[in-house]
């Protein structure tokens, strides 16, 4: 095994992307398609003449084309299409009792004081408190949000909710 001097390399010369080398015989040059009648992979690139194997994006390694079942009827087409997306749904940000009960008592509960807080996010939709957990500190939400249970759950330990 060669010694550092002998490969060139200074001492103390820290380990970087210049001076890295693979070992003798660990790499191999890739197979170079299609480069002339010299190289044994020249003209079809090894595939042979026509067919569905010499043909780009099927079979092979990498190859195949997705959804393709060899001509059967493919399965997304055999199924019936149902179902709705709405496409102008609103996604609401969930923050539980047991979250606010995190917060010192007394505090006025907003959008901008959970954000604040790092219980929603500023731009995300819109806020809703949960009855998840439970709370025994009084709270004033407002401009939220609420759950019916989250709403008795408040109102029970002395806080008020405000639209």
């Amino acid at each position: 095994m060669a010694t550092r001097e002998e490969k060139g390399e200074a001492r103390g010369e820290k380990l970087g992307l210049h001076n890295l080398h693979s070992a003798p015989g660990s790499t191999k040059d890739r197979k170079r398609l299609g480069r002339g009648p010299g190289s044994g992979t020249g003209k079809t690139s090894g595939k042979g003449h026509k067919g569905i194997k010499a043909r780009a994006g099927h079979h092979g390694p990498g190859g195949g084309k997705p959804h393709f079942e060899g001509g059967q009827m493919p399965i997304t087409r055999r199924l019936p299409k149902r179902g709705f997306t709405n496409p102008f749904r609103e996604e609401s940000q969930v923050v539980g009792l047991d979250e606010l009960a995190s917060l010192p008592a007394g505090t006025e509960i907003t959008r901008e004081s959970l954000v604040t807080a790092g219980l929603a996010r500023a731009n995300k939709g819109r806020v809703k408190i949960l009855a998840n957990g439970s709370i025994t500190q009084a709270i004033t939400v407002r401009g939220l949000q609420v759950s019916a249970g989250a709403r008795d759950k408040i109102v029970a330990a002395g806080g008020r909710v405000e639209e």
